[in-house]
């Protein structure tokens, strides 16, 4: 793999963590801590914080620009966060299975893309791509699929999750 697009790869893997890191908040700021579901939503933040700060470790390391978005990303995310949740607490798991579906697929198509060329890189994103896999499984098991209008509202969020992908490669 060429040093262009690893380094497009962990400048829009750093931005997609601390998105998620930020949707997470949004949640829990709405939810509160007495949630049923704020301890799940807690666990789940954990491990984005965990991938963010490998991430950056990374872009550190590499010297890799992150994107320039990130404060576009900082309120975007929250309010992401915060919007589903005042939906209610299925609307904001159906945020994370949407979100985590897209990111998956996107984790998945970048362990091909670096097949055998960076196996420490392919071990961190196999992980975190397993660890997202876990977060989309949890938000179907507490009820994603019964959000208000759920195959529109997890459409729309699955657009605006690629989007974000592309613009952070870019920018």
């Amino acid at each position: 793999m060429n040093r262009a697009a690893k380094d497009v790869m962990l400048r829009v893997d750093q931005a997609g963590e601390y998105g998620a890191k930020r949707i997470y908040a949004g949640q829990l700021a709405v939810l509160g801590d007495r949630h049923p579901m704020s301890a799940e939503i807690r666990h789940m933040a954990a491990q984005e914080e965990a991938h963010l700060s490998r991430f950056n470790a990374l872009v550190a390391e590499q010297g890799v620009r992150p994107t320039l978005l990130q404060p576009f990303w900082h309120v975007a995310g929250f309010a992401l966060g915060a919007a589903t949740a005042l939906m209610g607490p299925e609307a904001a798991m159906a945020c994370t299975a949407a979100i985590e579906t897209e990111i998956d697929r996107h984790y998945s198509d970048q362990l091909d893309a670096l097949g055998d060329d960076e196996p420490e890189l392919a071990d961190v994103i196999r992980e975190f791509r397993d660890d997202e896999r876990e977060h989309h499984d949890a938000a179907i098991a507490a009820g994603a699929e019964k959000a208000p209008a759920y195959p529109l509202l997890s459409a729309a969020i699955r657009l605006g999750c690629r989007a974000a992908i592309r613009l952070s490669e870019r920018l």
